[in-house]
């Protein structure tokens, strides 16, 4: 009898480098992997603060329920994982002791959308400067994610309201 092996993943691609201060500001979630810790959020959004050489703030907020849910919140740092190095391999941390991998495995050129990870695969968020994104883009970003070994099915879009 033969038993089904699952040949191991290739680690992921990430992007190297990336300019911290290009990447700070507000970034629109546009789709990610259901977590419990946002369960219930729409227009989620992040935003990134240069604090040093190697280190951002991270302010991660949300509507709970609706676009006129209470605003839900939670701060955090972020840092890169080698000091030395510009490959967009992060750590973010929200609450101490706990710490996690905040991997860039997508980046535009022009800064405009990223995707992050987590070298699990457990984790992935789709990120846009604005609160939309071009159908295209968004086609090629679940194309090359794929390659990269994940799944869509547990994919979700996030709701966001209308631009103002």
């Amino acid at each position: 009898m033969m038993a089904a092996c699952q040949a191991p993943q290739a680690p992921l691609s990430v992007v190297d480098p990336i300019d911290l201060d290009r990447y700070a500001g507000r970034w629109y979630e546009i789709a990610s992997f259901p977590q419990r810790f946002q369960r219930g959020c729409v227009a989620t959004s992040a935003t990134y603060t240069r604090l040093d050489e190697t280190r951002v703030r991270v302010e991660n907020e949300c509507r709970d329920g609706s676009f006129e849910g209470d605003l839900r919140r939670v701060d955090g740092v972020a840092w890169l994982a080698d000091p030395n190095g510009a490959e967009a391999r992060l750590k973010v941390q929200f609450f101490w002791p706990f710490r996690g991998d905040y991997w860039v495995i997508e980046l535009d050129p022009e800064y405009r959308y990223a995707v992050v990870a987590h070298p699990s695969r457990d984790y992935l968020w789709i990120l846009s400067r604005s609160r939309t994104m071009d159908p295209e883009v968004y086609e090629m970003l679940l194309a090359r994610i794929a390659a990269q070994g994940y799944g869509l099915d547990r994919l979700r879009r996030t709701p966001q309201p209308d631009a103002p």
